[in-house]
């Protein structure tokens, strides 16, 4: 193999490789040999099929393997040689005119990850902004808690039916005096108003008491998952068997037991740490960013462009996404537009971030253990449906660049958590409001906004969009490679009442459910 260095300038790097013709030949004839022995001919006994008769059969076939696996390891090769760290895949084209037999000629081009001084992790200094849980709020979640926790109790006989009251009713549904599949069901517990049922059928039992038997006819949905039901009117006839009113949840010891718990203090305690946990995330984000502006201050060097490209088209479809969900789409598109060449800093603000983080990783022997992959790529597969969930592993398996992408952003958050040990931590009390002042004031330091903004149909998206967390992705995250993974999995709609009749599913809450 001939290596020909044709430029470098920068962090761009690219190459003529130049692979023998004999090399390509001796391929050939290695897998020939390989598979001799399983070729079968008429006239030939097995494995002793001549070669040249092997070649002739499967010559192409065998060629452009042959060819294939050159350039994989003469690239492979280039790499080692020349001791280069590439940014993304480099880009491998064939010189035009390669004929078989004849020496292949490629131009490998490719950008570098730039030589960066891992930078001294001593002397880090930060401010921990910290949300003590004060009486008053814990007290306001435990009775939201307590309100949630709906509890029932019979209303009295002669209490008619009204908005916000449960029945418990059976039901038999019939259309044309034929009851159909699904359609009947007994101790029912039906909220007037909460819409659980198809439309009309609630209603129709306003008024009702315990005891009362009632005939009520609905219309089913046209788009009803029962296809068989869609559109079409039904009866169902109803016999309430009581009548419940929302009973008052006291926030005591009674409460918690019902709970499971050993008493209300231990509840309170659960509560308060569930406070706590709600902010020391938003605490961890304020740290993450201090943390990263001050190695941003510090630093500045040549980035790769392609990896800033990628970084930036990642950032400008979220925007996209965000615009097209603002009240006024069109006035959102112009404002981001107007500051497109802001989050192409951003951009590149990410990326080094992201290669000097890398940097300090290695250098202080930060690393992602073989059980901490594993878990990753499971948790990746939960994404795909059961029949994909292990090609989509194997695919990772055997794709660096798809590994990459899962460990960047653990990588991260270890690299982030080794420097806040390492820094000098002091703590101080904010409220709520504060402490998100206080990102927001970082963010808007972070991204270099222009002072003066347009007017946009709402707050900017980018400020909850690609910008927001700050969350600057590391070197390993690169484009994902040309193969493809499994497709996902369809995301589920919003969780819906699903009718039993449309999936023979028990009878309990059947047919008259929407």
């Amino acid at each position: 193999m001939q290596i020909v260095e044709t430029t470098n300038e920068g962090l761009k790097r690219a190459y003529t490789v130049t692979i023998p013709a004999k090399d390509i030949e001796a391929r050939i004839d290695t897998e020939v040999k390989k598979i001799a022995p399983q070729v079968k001919m008429p006239g030939f006994r097995p494995g002793k099929v001549p070669a040249n008769l092997i070649r002739k059969m499967h010559g192409d076939a065998l060629h452009n393997d042959a060819l294939n696996e050159s350039l994989r390891e003469s690239v492979n090769g280039l790499i080692r040689e020349k001791s280069l760290r590439p940014a993304l895949q480099p880009k491998v084209d064939m010189t035009p005119g390669y004929e078989q037999g004849k020496d292949a000629e490629l131009t490998v081009e490719v950008e570098v990850l730039p030589d960066i001084e891992a930078p001294s992790v001593d002397g880090l200094t930060l401010e921990k902004l910290v949300v003590p849980v004060t009486d008053k709020e814990l007290d306001e979640a435990l009775a939201k808690f307590a309100a949630n926790q709906k509890s029932w109790k019979d209303a009295p006989k002669t209490k008619k039916a009204a908005d916000g009251d449960q029945l418990i009713i059976d039901f038999v549904g019939s259309i044309d005096g034929v009851e159909f599949e699904g359609g009947k069901a007994e101790g029912t517990p039906l909220v007037i108003g909460s819409g659980q049922f198809i439309p009309g059928f609630e209603d129709q039992l306003t008024g009702v008491k315990a005891g009362d038997e009632k005939t009520i006819t609905v219309t089913f949905p046209a788009d009803y998952q029962a296809t068989q039901l869609a559109g079409k009117d039904a009866q169902f006839a109803i016999t309430v068997q009581s009548i419940k009113v929302e009973a008052e949840t006291k926030v005591d010891e009674d409460f918690a037991k019902t709970l499971g718990l050993d008493s209300l203090d231990k509840l309170k305690e659960l509560v308060k740490i569930q406070l706590e946990q709600e902010t020391a995330g938003l605490t961890r984000t304020q740290m993450k960013r201090q943390l990263l502006d001050t190695l941003a201050a510090d630093h500045d060097f040549a980035v790769p462009p392609t990896m800033v490209e990628a970084e930036f088209e990642q950032i400008w479809q979220q925007l996209q996404a965000e615009t097209d969900r603002e009240d006024d789409p069109a006035a959102a598109k112009a404002e981001i537009e107007a500051e497109k060449d802001d989050y192409k800093r951003i951009a590149e603000r990410r990326v080094r971030l992201g290669l000097l983080l890398s940097e300090i990783g290695q250098a202080n022997g930060v690393d992602i253990t073989s059980q901490e992959m594993s878990m990753l790529i499971q948790q990746a597969a939960q994404q795909y449906r059961p029949e994909d969930r292990q090609r989509f592993v194997d695919y990772v398996r055997n794709e660096p660049m798809a590994q990459a992408q899962l460990r960047a952003p653990l990588y991260e958050d270890k690299v982030v958590d080794f420097l806040f040990d390492k820094a000098e931590v002091t703590t101080r009390e904010v409220t709520r409001e504060e402490l998100e002042a206080a990102i927001e004031a970082e963010e808007s330091t972070a991204e270099a906004k222009p002072a003066a903004k347009k007017p946009a149909a709402k707050k900017a998206p980018a400020k909850k969009a690609a910008a927001k967390d700050a969350d600057e992705k590391p070197a390993a995250e690169k484009k994902a490679p040309a193969k493809k993974a499994p497709a996902k999995k369809a995301e589920p709609k919003e969780a819906e009442a699903k009718p039993a009749a449309a999936k023979k599913a028990p009878a309990k809450k059947a047919a008259a459910k929407k």
